[in-house]
């Protein structure tokens, strides 16, 4: 019987996230490594934050506390992902919340529709 906890989660990147992360990088030097223990967790199949009603997808927004600003995880970033499948999990967006109070969900549907279009899906 293989062990369930073992199995590895594939994470894509959307287009956005990738956006943001560059723009976030050249005011927050520590970005990919507070974001990193996150990716590490939901690799290893943990679904952590909570959940975002209202976008017709299973969508997260997790906290990432900001070691650049060192006011915890209610000041840092929020990091929202998609469970596409029980393997496989894409990063939708992630933003400061000193710079963005919140995403709505017209956002996050225009996001992954910019995605299934470049992907061909």
């Amino acid at each position: 019987m293989p062990n369930e906890s073992a199995k590895q989660i594939l994470i894509e990147y959307s287009p956005e996230i990738k956006r943001n992360l560059r723009a976030l990088a050249k005011k927050y030097r520590h970005i990919r490594s507070d974001v990193q223990p996150v990716l590490d967790r939901l690799e290893a199949g943990e679904i952590i934050g909570d959940q975002v009603r209202g976008t017709g997808y299973t969508i997260f927004k997790a906290r990432v506390p900001n070691s650049d600003i060192r006011k915890g995880k209610r000041s840092g970033y929020r990091l929202l992902y998609y469970l596409k499948t029980s393997t496989k999990i894409m990063l939708v967006t992630i933003y400061s919340k000193l710079e963005q109070a919140d995403i709505s969900a017209e956002q996050i549907r225009r996001i992954l529709k910019e995605f299934e279009v470049q992907q061909g899906i």
